[in-house]
């Protein structure tokens, strides 16, 4: 600060030739040096897309002329241009102007806060302050004078990772798949009757029977045989009746299991077979789908008695006053259920990748979905989605998925294109919105990828991710950092965002913790990774870290050399023979 005021002095000193006239002013001059200037930051920085300062200046007791009026100007100078700051103006007590007023016999502290927009060349830049002395009519421009260096623009390394989301597949290799026919019995009767096995439900599960059976990929897991009796009979009739039923329809499917040859059927358990007396559920059930003008009542009714041989005889009764119940219900309960279950094997792994290539036609939508989740390379991956797209036209997935591959490729326009197919089969569909966010960041509409992921709420983690994107790009690092956190990626930028917080916590553990995200980030040979370390090792004036990332960060990738060269970051060793090793 003392040489700050002192170069101020200076050029004070040389403008008092200028201003010789101007007595008030002469006195301003002379005693410039107990003026105080002060910049936040001492260095600038880049924060979002603008550097923002702030110039307080102090002025001693009985030195503000009355009726003078001052205007300091931040001008932040870079190679190929300059940038104005606001201006601070100050006035004495007798001027005749609208500004803030400065007592001449107290003094006292003034300050200006304003942002700029930020540009490249700011990189390497000096701020300046401009000063233009006004007494009346008289008026003069003081030299500019050097108030503080610039620009820390770290944030720029922030990279435009947005995470897009895929659309999962529901695949199941195995897969299990059922069969059942019902054999009818005439009443009081247990003997199939050959008009039943005609039936085309039979000769469906016939059918079914032999066909699985001849696949190497199907798996017999059993036979279910349920017989039943009307519940209008005598208990004791109705309980052999069952049982006669269930055992001949266990005779006749053990015959046709037999003559498919199916595997596994000599088993004990193979064959699950269960006798119902008196199928009242049954009875209940079809009485409730049939259109019986009375039949919640007569249901009401029978429900009122437990004793199952009192409620067999008003069945009969109901059945004699109702001829419907007689002649459409009661026979459908007479009857055995046969039910087979079996399991399918999908392709394996290597089948599928290899087929999802040569013959995708001959897959299904899952079996595709989940064999490009099987390939690692990204092309091969964007054809098989592309034949889901096309093959599965109004699945939704497919057409988000190829849009997935092409940010990944960072063909954005290709992405766009095909998400918007996505978007046209489900319109509110969140993985989609989000893939449509990234499109938007990507091409660098940041209010419509917000927007967009708002939208995309429960996605995924990636929705969060993509969040702190938008507010580190805005210099929001406490709310990035928070969306980082949820968001449970370790990656570069939740580790660049955690070190640039400093400007903000002023904690210096905040580069310790930065560290150990760095530690965390899948790709550890990442150039940009060393050389974020680099910056930290000069911020904590660590040079055994900085001088070794920094090496390292070049041999990995030669364009940080200059980039170097150029950052402020490493200022205070721009005269240290190991830093000027690496990057000259």
């Amino acid at each position: 600060m003392k040489n700050l005021n002192v170069k101020i002095l200076a050029s004070f000193a040389f403008a008092a030739l200028l201003l010789s006239s101007c007595g008030g002013l002469n006195k301003m001059v002379k005693m410039a040096a107990q003026v105080k200037y002060e910049v936040t930051p001492k260095v600038l920085e880049m924060h979002g897309d603008s550097v923002e300062a702030t110039l307080k200046v102090t002025f001693p007791v009985k030195y503000f002329q009355k009726d003078a009026i001052l205007e300091i100007t931040p001008v932040l100078k870079y190679d190929g241009g300059e940038q104005a700051f606001k201006s601070l103006v100050l006035q004495g007590e007798e001027a005749q102007a609208n500004n803030q007023v400065v007592s001449y016999t107290s003094g006292g502290t003034y300050s200006v806060t304003s942002k700029i927009a930020f540009v490249e060349g700011m990189r390497q830049a000096t701020l300046v302050g401009r000063v233009k002395a006004t007494v009346g009519k008289d008026s003069g421009e003081l030299p500019e004078v050097k108030l503080a260096d610039g620009t820390m623009a770290t944030a720029l390394l922030l990279e435009a990772d947005a995470l897009p989301i895929a659309a999962d597949d529901k695949f199941v290799r195995v897969t299990t798949e059922s069969k059942e026919a019902t054999i009818h019995f005439v009443i009081n009767q247990a003997t199939i009757r050959g008009q039943e096995l005609k039936k085309e439900e039979i000769k469906a599960l016939q059918d079914f029977v032999a066909a699985s059976a001849s696949k190497e990929n199907v798996e017999f897991k059993g036979v279910e045989i349920s017989a039943y009796a009307s519940p209008d009979g005598p208990e004791k009739l109705n309980t052999k009746l069952s049982e006669n039923r269930m055992k001949n329809s266990e005779s006749y499917f053990a015959r046709e299991l037999k003559k498919s040859k199916v595997a596994g059927m000599e088993e004990e358990s193979f064959m699950l077979s269960k006798a119902t007396p008196e199928d009242w559920d049954g009875f209940k059930k079809l009485m409730q789908e049939s259109d019986i003008q009375d039949k919640e009542l007569i249901l009401r009714v029978l429900s009122m008695y437990s004793d199952p041989v009192v409620r067999e005889k008003e069945i009969k009764n109901i059945a004699a006053a109702y001829e419907v119940i007689a002649e459409k219900i009661l026979p459908q309960l007479r009857r055995s259920k046969l039910i087979v279950n079996i399991a399918i094997v999908g392709y394996s792994d290597e089948e599928l990748k290899e087929l999802a290539v040569s013959n995708p036609d001959q897959l299904k939508v899952e079996e595709l979905m989940y064999a490009a989740s099987l390939v690692s390379d990204l092309n091969t991956k964007l054809g098989i989605y592309q034949k889901v797209a096309s093959n599965f036209a109004d699945d939704w997935r497919g057409h988000n998925n190829v849009g997935y591959i092409y940010l990944k490729q960072g063909k954005v326009a290709e992405a766009k294109a095909a998400l918007g197919e996505a978007k046209k089969l489900d319109a509110n569909n969140t993985k989609v919105l989000n893939n449509l966010g990234v499109v938007a960041y990507m091409e660098g509409d940041v209010k419509a990828a917000k927007e967009y992921y708002d939208a995309a709420a429960g996605a995924g983690n990636q929705v969060g991710y993509n969040q702190a994107l938008i507010a580190a790009k805005q210099g929001a690092y406490e709310n990035a950092l928070n969306l980082f956190v949820s968001s449970k990626y370790n990656t570069f930028n939740f580790a660049l965002v955690k070190m640039l917080n400093y400007s903000v916590t002023k904690n210096a553990d905040t580069y310790d913790a930065a560290l150990g995200i760095l530690a965390k980030v899948e790709n550890q040979d990442a150039a940009n990774v060393s050389y974020l370390k680099a910056i930290i090792g000069a911020r904590k004036q660590d040079t055994d870290l900085l001088f070794n990332n920094l090496r390292t960060a070049i041999e990995k990738d030669a364009s940080f050399k200059a980039y170097a060269a150029k950052d402020i970051e490493f200022a205070q060793y721009a005269n240290d023979g190991t830093y000027k090793s690496i990057v000259e």
